[in-house]
């Protein structure tokens, strides 16, 4: 989160801060929702009943998926903010 903020507030998202911000705030999100699968799998007993341990396959292919998904909506996102303009209020 140091470099979004570095990118947002002192580069003024100008340039490929642009995309180093976008990226980074994704990266963030990714392992935030990564921490609440995992979660789910230790507290929801039909989660945990599929895979108690966390390397059962259920487990694996809803990481893969989560993972996949964020890669393909942040290069979406990169791609949509690069021409927009910074609004400073």
């Amino acid at each position: 989160m140091a470099v979004a903020i570095l990118a947002r507030y002192a580069r003024l998202l100008a340039g490929a801060w642009r995309w180093i911000y976008v990226v980074t705030v994704m990266i963030a999100l990714y392992l935030n929702v990564f921490v609440l699968i995992v979660q789910l799998f230790q507290k929801v007993a039909a989660l945990k009943a599929l895979a108690p341990t966390q390397s059962e396959p259920p487990f694996a292919v809803t990481q893969l998926v989560v993972l996949a998904l964020f890669v393909v909506l942040t290069i979406i996102a990169a791609i949509k903010f690069r021409g927009e303009q910074l609004r400073v209020v």
